[in-house]
């Protein structure tokens, strides 16, 4: 389960606190903090700063870029997801979309796991896609053809009805404010196969709902849920996805229909 459900990251006092407990973690947050305000500064709207963000990260380690510490780190959340979704469901016949492939740090298991032409990755980020493609090669996967595309928003207004039987969001919601993922709902259930999924995780909080520098958001469940209702969908929490210790909770929608 998540640790901290009710703290506020955004609060003075939890900053303080969190500095007193790990000095040496100050200046690079200091350093984030000062690019983050530049970065924002040049780019106001939330999507084309974060693709900056990205941008900036991917330079310096395309690996920590989609959050992971180092390559045994980047394997090990791959696997973590691959595992959850194989157990959950996941078929070799099912076509998938992952919305933030990144550099397909789970993305090569799906594209191996899956029949050739049957996975769709999805990023905001060029700069990202292109260690994608690195990852593909390195991964000797280029037979199994997988589509790779940049995305300027979450209306996935080029992509076909009722295309795909699993939609995958793995660390995207988490930084994102609340009308991206507003939009987001109200089209994947156009894209979304009858029977199929959309899994998606967040960053869960069971207090005020806030952000830290814009890029880490906490949400509640029940506002997610109660967005998903909105667009005509239905969701609920996965339990057991918080046992196995990511530390960001999970959401499985549906059409309303298909429980």
């Amino acid at each position: 389960m998540p640790k901290n459900l009710t703290a506020n990251r955004a609060a003075l006092g939890h900053r303080l606190s969190y500095a007193l407990r790990h000095p040496g973690r100050v200046p690079r947050h200091l350093r984030r903090t000062a690019r983050d305000a530049w970065l924002r500064y040049r780019s106001p709207d939330h999507v084309a700063y974060y693709r900056a963000v990205m941008r900036s990260d991917t330079r310096r380690d395309p690996d920590a870029a989609v959050g992971s510490r180092n390559r045994e780190r980047w394997l090990a959340l791959g696997a973590m997801q691959f595992d959850y979704l194989l157990g959950h469901g996941l078929r070799p016949e099912h076509r998938m979309l992952e919305i933030g492939c990144g550099n397909l740090r789970a993305g090569w298991r799906f594209i191996e796991y899956l029949d050739p032409g049957h996975y769709y990755g999805v990023d905001i980020s060029p700069d990202i896609l292109f260690a994608a493609q690195d990852t593909l090669q390195s991964q000797g996967l280029q037979d199994r053809v997988p589509t790779l595309t940049p995305v300027r928003d979450l209306t996935l207004g080029f992509l076909p009805e009722g295309r795909f039987d699993v939609v995958h969001a793995h660390s995207v919601f988490s930084h994102s404010p609340l009308p991206v993922i507003e939009e987001c709902f109200a089209h994947i259930g156009r894209v979304l196969a009858p029977g199929g999924w959309f899994d998606f995780t967040f960053d869960r909080t069971e207090g005020a709902e806030h952000h830290v520098l814009r890029e880490d958001f906490y949400y509640r469940t029940e506002t997610l849920t109660a967005l998903a209702a909105d667009h005509g969908l239905a969701a609920r929490l996965m339990d057991d996805w918080e046992e196995l210790g990511h530390g960001q909770s999970k959401i499985r929608v549906t059409h309303r229909a298909v429980r």
